[in-house]
């Protein structure tokens, strides 16, 4: 049965791939020609399922079941449709069709509570310098000034959702917490961790908090052939402690990871010692506090580091996103259906930012991870097996039937 269902929806994610701009892999931006296509595409999975659908302000398309008490609180499921640039097929819209499949598959079973399937325009911020504008809106956090941002082209936000939604009315529909019971996404890991477990899906505990800083390192330039190394106040070099004392500070530290993802020298030529660089430091881990303590520590290696050759050092953090944990009772519901589809429960944590973390200034959430192969993710090479994805589909089932059990006492 999960294969049977595991192989119609790789079928069907095959058709929604090829819904993109020329070029390899998926490449479907929100608030375009592909993003409109995607939307027909995945209303029709939505009615096919006894969805009734529609599309808020926000751009956000919503499949919609009606639950036998119309005073209780709805559950909501989804993820996204847009990809970045040369994406996979996987990648959100997974966590879209995954619950669609389920809800079909419990058509004939009453639950207590309306339940609907989200489908976000954009979570990836590849179009726009901004992203979560789908569940920011739901929650009523959406900072409206974002809808004057532009593209590459100078197309406003503002103008690009005209025909998806409306600008105009994106305060309107935050939801009332009292009247959302909670949210669960479902979305391939992006890692490597249920692969080396050998299991299908995992429970995911938190989404990791991230904080971002900008270096600038300023030594003096100088000839290569006639500076004496201990006179030398090489930039790079200093440089070079930081980047080996993210690695090393990450490494010891349990439940944080760290990326000097660039790095820009000058004058960047053979002959010459380093007078500046630049360089971004990238921290995440689930607990805020843990991470603030690797990001003093690294400052301080960094300090030494300037100061040891003569060098100034400019540290600004430049952005912050704090962690969100998943609601411990909607986790153990899951744990239990996960255990009940015959799979151990494993527990890990997401370093990479989902829709879920908007979500949860609204309502507790929930996240379940689907194994990837290799944990490739943003790449054509992205993979979630058939069978891994029919364990999904279960899983969220008896996810569901639990919830409705658990209402109902």
């Amino acid at each position: 049965m999960t294969t049977d269902i595991g192989q119609r929806a790789a079928a069907m994610l095959a058709e929604a791939a090829e819904i993109s701009e020329p070029g390899p892999g998926v490449t479907r931006l929100p608030f375009t020609p592909e993003h409109a296509d995607a939307n027909e595409l995945i209303a029709g999975w939505m009615q096919a399922a006894g969805l009734e659908t529609s599309r808020d302000a926000a751009g956000t398309l919503i499949g919609r079941r009606e639950g036998a008490d119309p005073g209780a609180p709805v559950f909501l499921l989804g993820s996204h449709q847009d990809s970045v640039r040369g994406g996979g097929a996987y990648d959100g819209i997974m966590g879209v069709l995954l619950p669609i499949l389920a809800l079909q598959g419990l058509r004939d079973e009453p639950l207590p509570f309306a339940v609907e399937v989200l489908c976000f325009a954009d979570e990836e911020g590849v179009r726009f310098p901004t992203a979560l504008i789908g569940p920011r809106a739901l929650a009523g956090t959406l900072d409206s000034a974002v809808l004057d941002m532009t593209d590459r082209a100078g197309i406003s936000l503002r103008a690009a959702l005209e025909g998806f939604g409306d600008p105009a009315r994106i305060a309107a529909i935050a939801r009332a917490p009292q009247g959302v019971l909670g949210y669960l996404e479902t979305h391939i890991e992006q890692g490597p961790v249920l692969e080396a477990e050998d299991l299908p899906v995992g429970i995911v505990t938190a989404i990791a908090g991230i904080e971002r800083h900008a270096v600038t390192i300023t030594g003096r330039a100088a000839h290569a052939g006639t500076a004496p190394m201990g006179l030398r106040q090489d930039a790079l070099c200093a440089a070079a402690e930081l980047v080996a004392g993210v690695e090393r500070i990450c490494r010891e530290t349990e439940n944080a990871v760290g990326t000097v993802g660039q790095l820009d020298v000058l004058p960047n030529v053979v002959n010459a010692v380093p007078a500046e660089v630049t360089a971004t430091v990238e921290l995440r881990s689930a607990e805020d506090d843990v991470r603030a303590e690797v990001a003093a520590r690294i400052a301080g290696v960094a300090r030494e580091a300037a100061e040891a050759r003569g060098c100034t050092l400019r540290m600004e953090r430049t952005y912050q996103q704090p962690a969100k944990a998943c609601a411990p009772d909607l986790q153990e519901t899951l744990a239990a259906a996960v255990e009940a589809a015959g799979i151990r429960p494993l527990r890990l944590m997401s370093g990479a930012t989902h829709d879920a973390s908007a979500m949860a200034d609204l309502c507790p959430m929930a996240m379940l991870f689907v194994r990837c192969r290799d944990g490739v993710s943003h790449h054509p090479e992205e993979y979630a097996a058939p069978g891994d994805m029919g364990h999904g589909v279960a899983v969220l089932q008896g996810f569901l039937r639990r919830l409705a059990a658990e209402a109902r006492a």
